[in-house]
Order: structure tokens, then C-alpha cells, then sequence
């Protein structure tokens, strides 16, 4: 494992080792390791996403209404929500 050390203003070094005294972390490496994954899976979901939202407006138009949009949703939300009832 690489080391890497950083500078933190002493405010936020006492935050540190503020959540490490919860218990809930071994030391202030453990804890900003954990900072960094969250960063990571967020980034990774935040890509995602864009690439949905890219996918969905170059798929063009949707030629229904609102209400039918939301109906045909909740369908499908119906439908899901049986099939895990039945599992």
C-alpha cells in the first residue's frame, strides 16, 4: 500500500480525529480511505447517470402526453412490485 501525506488545517484535522474517536474507523487512515471510495462510487454513479440522461435525449421526442408518461410508469411499478410479492 502507497503512503501519501497530507496537510489539513487544524480544524479540520480535529474533525478527523473526531470521527476516528467515534469508534468507527481504526485510525484517520482508515477514514479518509473510506472518504475517498465514497468519492469514487459517487463519480462512478454520477457517469451513470449522464450516460442515461445523454442515452434518453438522443433517443429523441416522446410522442405521448404527461399523464400517459406517468401512467405507463406506474404500470410498470405495479408490475415490479408483484413479481418481487410473488418471489
Amino acid at each position: 500500500m502507497a503512503t501519501m501525506n497530507v496537510s489539513l488545517p487544524d480544524a479540520m484535522k480535529e474533525w478527523v480525529e473526531a470521527q476516528v474517536e467515534t469508534g468507527r474507523y481504526g485510525n484517520s487512515s482508515d477514514y479518509v480511505r473510506d472518504l475517498v471510495r465514497r468519492d469514487q462510487e459517487r463519480t462512478e454513479a454520477r457517469a451513470k447517470l449522464q450516460q442515461m440522461v445523454d442515452s434518453a435525449l438522443a433517443s429523441g421526442l416522446v410522442e405521448m402526453s404527461r399523464d400517459e408518461l406517468l401512467a405507463r410508469m406506474r404500470k410498470k411499478a405495479a408490475a415490479a412490485v408483484g413479481q418481487k410479492k410473488s418471489a
